[in-house]
């Protein structure tokens, strides 16, 4: 008899959870500004950046709440991401995009006693960056770097924060920015021999979605 109680206790103790536990799912947009955390490339002719321009950014995510302060979410946002080399004055680019997945866990307020819930996301997974554009004769500015067409994949990391507003019992806004941080990907812009590029790109991205939950 005790042992069938216990397991009646733990029974019911995993089926209270399972109704605790809320999904969420939603899209995003927003805007990548990589402008000021280009790497620097040091050449013979003088100094100048190599990097991405600013775009837009689109994507999906579904998530859980495990507990009253803490969730988890895998993520997918794809990112308009043009390769830029400027010095002085001039600038070069070709055309790019990049693709991120991810898992985050969310340390959030409790969010049954308001319609405002306040949280803060860290995770990793893979950013995949592609050089798009077509190779010509002659590129301007190729002595700080080569745009090469094809693509590399990385490992991310990311932490970010926000604001979940309540809309309706189901219907939630979300407003957050989040900081993706990789190596920089030389295979897709490739420093010459006698330049070099910094180790680190972060995309700073601030975001805004819309979400259910069921």
């Amino acid at each position: 008899m005790r042992t069938i109680a216990i397991e009646v206790l733990l029974l019911s103790a995993a089926a209270v959870c399972a109704r605790a536990q809320q999904w969420e799912f939603g899209g995003l947009g927003g805007g990548a500004f990589l402008n000021n955390v280009t790497a620097t490339a040091t050449a013979p002719a003088g100094t100048g950046t190599a990097g991405f321009q600013s775009g837009g950014v689109f994507g999906a995510f579904l998530g859980q709440n495990m507990s009253s302060h803490i969730g988890g979410e895998i993520r997918y946002e794809y990112f308009q991401s043009n390769l830029e080399l400027k010095s002085g004055g001039a600038s070069a680019t070709f055309a790019g995009q990049a693709h991120a997945v991810h898992y985050d866990l969310l340390f959030h307020t409790h969010s049954k006693t308001s319609s405002v819930q306040f949280f803060a996301a860290v995770g990793g997974g893979m950013k995949l960056f592609r050089a798009t554009g077509a190779q010509a004769a002659t590129q301007p500015l190729y002595q700080y770097g080569y745009f090469t067409p094809t693509q590399t994949l990385k490992p991310m990391g990311d932490f970010g924060g926000g604001v979940r507003f309540g809309i309706t019992k189901h219907v939630f806004l979300r407003v957050e920015v989040r900081d993706f941080i990789t190596a920089f990907p030389t295979a897709v812009l490739t420093p010459p021999p006698n330049v070099k590029y910094g180790s680190i790109l972060q995309d700073i991205v601030p975001m805004a979605a819309v979400s259910f939950a069921f």
